[in-house]
């Protein structure tokens, strides 16, 4: 049994157990994704084709990779113009596995949920949780610390200040007397 779907603008022609690449969805890895816009559903004697699309079908899949495709060369030209642009681009996809091919109104059949915590995630949720509040008090005193640094950082420029006039005045008696000398 096979289906051609609609799914990202292109058409695909898909069948059980097959992991396509479709332009990215919104899902997580392991998420279960539904494509309602299926075209054309066949059993391998008998094909249905929908105007335009299969009423009560539906293609199901899970999502088993977020991926980006390989980079595609853009080189733009105009010839004796001397203008030439060169870019690259790469398609972000999703890897679906798809699960079934529903038809007459089917419903998918529902996931399983995760099993509930152990005991042993408890105690990881519980460490996690008391390290947040030690995060907060060291960014406390790191704020204090920098303006400390700038006082005692602001003395020190003044006293350079007042010794770099001096030796600016020295510079400018010592211009006159070659001046002098050459006179």
């Amino acid at each position: 049994m096979y289906a051609v779907i609609k799914t990202g603008g292109k058409q695909l022609k898909v069948s059980k157990d097959d992991i396509v690449e479709v332009e990215k969805l919104a899902a997580a890895e392991g998420d279960s994704v539904e494509f309602d816009s299926v075209l054309l559903v066949s059993d391998g004697t008998a094909s249905t084709t929908g105007t335009p699309h299969v009423d009560g079908a539906m293609v199901t899949g899970e999502v088993v990779k977020q991926k980006r495709a390989p980079t595609i060369i853009v080189f733009k030209k105009q010839r004796r113009q001397n203008h030439r642009r060169k870019n690259g681009h790469r398609q972000s996809l999703t890897a679906v596995r798809i699960t079934d091919i529903l038809t007459d109104g089917k419903k998918p059949a529902k996931k399983t949920a995760k099993a509930p915590a152990k005991a042993g995630d408890e105690k990881t949720a519980t460490k996690e949780t008391a390290a947040k509040p030690a995060e907060k008090k060291p960014a406390k005193k790191a704020a204090a610390k920098p303006a400390a640094k700038k006082a005692s950082t602001t003395k020190p420029a003044t006293t350079k200040s007042a010794t770099a006039k001096p030796a600016a005045a020295k510079s400018a008696s010592d211009k006159p007397a070659s001046g002098d000398a050459k006179e």
